[in-house]
């Protein structure tokens, strides 16, 4: 349940966090001027792969609120297919980034939450839409992203920089806080 006290420290890093350039995750095309999870940090985290690239195939799976495995170890340039599951009873997140840029993207979750688009245990892809077309964002469509209702199955195609600190994190209010966030080990 979001408090007033919750909503008004929301508007206020969002409203902070709006007036400064934040990292975040590179889209598709992103040049550095991206959207969502992109505003040109790709270098940071690499880029998407394609799958005949990948040199290996990881299963990961989304519990409430922890991930199967918590770490991974990857080469630097190396290119991994992560197919990733939701086996909890809540809506996860699989997103590649810096420590840094999970917690630049933690409020647009959260926003997405106070306008009806995400639920605990699903998502409201009408509304995400709306919120896309009167906002600039509402849904995530990024190549290092994934946003799963419990059931669900995704894939994420990824090549790994040469050096960098990677997590990968659930940023669904209150999930990161809680613990949902495994390292990545570049070798």
């Amino acid at each position: 349940m979001l408090t007033k006290a919750n909503a008004l420290v929301s508007v206020v890093m969002l409203a902070a966090l709006s007036m400064a350039p934040t990292p975040a995750l590179a889209g598709p095309g992103d040049k550095g001027h991206g959207h969502g999870h992109g505003h040109g940090s790709a270098a940071k985290i690499g880029a998407p792969g394609k799958a005949s690239a990948a040199t290996r195939t990881i299963e990961v799976s989304l519990k409430d609120n922890y991930y199967e495995p918590e770490n991974i170890s990857v080469k630097a340039g190396e290119t991994v297919r992560f197919k990733v599951k939701n086996d909890g009873d809540l809506v996860h997140e699989f997103a590649i980034a810096t420590p840094e840029m999970h917690v630049a993207h933690q409020p647009e979750m959260q926003m997405m939450m106070d306008h009806g688009v995400l639920f605990p245990e699903r998502i409201d892809y009408a509304a995400g839409k709306a919120m896309q077309k009167s906002m600039g964002h509402g849904m995530h469509e990024e190549h290092n992203s994934l946003l799963l209702e419990p059931g669900k199955s995704g894939e994420v195609v990824w090549t790994f920089p040469a050096k960098g600190e990677l997590e990968f994190a659930c940023n669904v209010p209150g999930h990161y806080d809680s613990g949902m966030v495994g390292r990545f080990t570049l070798k």
